[in-house]
């Protein structure tokens, strides 16, 4: 600073001028910098915890490390960033999904009307002629009442329209009684379309045809066979199918008369071994299994 001192007056009128000043201002600088605190917290970055390092006693002991923000994952981190994206994309898909097929059930319920007190010798394509007036009907399913000799149905339409109009057909006599109609609560379950009578021989199959659900699994094919036989008419062809996770199983019947088929619907509740069976009018024929040529 003495040396500053020295400096002659006229030597302010020299080009030095702007680089004293410089000077100065950077030794103001220096002495700025030098009173401040390299621990203060506006010195560290929002990402930084001094938990994380507790022996950090000054700026001296401050590792580069603790300004790395995006610093590169391992490989067993992009595993598991990448595993709970792709959860979370499947529990999204699971979601979306699910929320389709419940939208998808209640429209179809909303299309469907349930039809009871339905006389025994009404046919499927009967009762579905008498709620075509109302609107087109895409599916009509009777099934068998055990608590009852009548039987209880679900039409299903194109539309809601439809299904609200068929509800003013309650009392339409239908064969020897009038039978009740009333908003559905549930969705008639769709048949598996290779199931479905594909050929007129088919169809007079499916008309000779019976479903029956709720057979004791101690009952063997011989005894169902007996069992139809003895009330209802010569049985030609018989599939019983059932697993290890339902309790009871179930069989189609196929007559050789469709008379028979009809006097057969009458033996819902009627006790086969020791469970009451429910037989329906088939929407599928008994097709006859395939034989494989044995291999040589």
């Amino acid at each position: 600073m003495a040396a500053v001192a020295e400096i002659p007056a006229d030597a302010n009128k020299m080009d030095s001028k702007p680089k004293a000043e410089s000077e100065f201002s950077v030794q103001k600088l220096v002495d700025m910098f030098t009173k401040l605190n390299p621990s203060a917290k506006e010195f560290f970055p929002s990402s930084y915890s001094p938990n994380h390092d507790h022996r950090l006693q000054g700026f001296n002991q401050l590792s580069p490390t603790h300004f790395l923000v995006n610093s590169k994952p391992s490989a067993n981190e992009n595993f598991a960033n990448n595993r709970r994206r792709r959860n979370s994309f499947n529990q999204g898909r699971r979601r979306v999904s699910g929320r389709s097929l419940k939208a998808q059930r209640e429209d179809s319920i909303r299309r469907t009307v349930y039809v009871s007190d339905i006389d025994q010798h009404v046919t499927e394509e009967r009762l579905a002629a008498l709620f075509s007036s109302c609107g087109q009907v895409i599916d009509c399913r009777i099934c068998g009442d055990p608590h009852s000799v009548l039987r209880f149905a679900f039409v299903e339409f194109a539309d809601e329209y439809g299904a609200r109009t068929a509800l003013n057909l309650g009392g339409t006599v239908l064969g020897y009684y009038p039978v009740r109609v009333l908003p559905s609560k549930t969705a008639i379950l769709p048949v598996n379309p290779t199931f479905l009578p594909r050929s007129d021989d088919e169809r007079e199959m499916c008309a000779r045809t019976v479903y029956c659900t709720n057979i004791d699994k101690k009952v063997s094919q011989a005894e169902v066979k007996n069992f139809f036989e003895s009330a209802c008419g010569e049985v030609t062809r018989l599939r019983l199918l059932g697993d290890h996770v339902h309790s009871t199983r179930i069989a189609f019947v196929e007559f050789a008369m469709a008379e028979s088929a009809i006097i057969a619907l009458n033996c819902s509740g009627m006790l086969l071994g020791t469970q009451p069976i429910r037989v329906s009018p088939s929407k599928t024929p008994v097709r006859p299994r395939v034989t494989r040529p044995a291999s040589h």
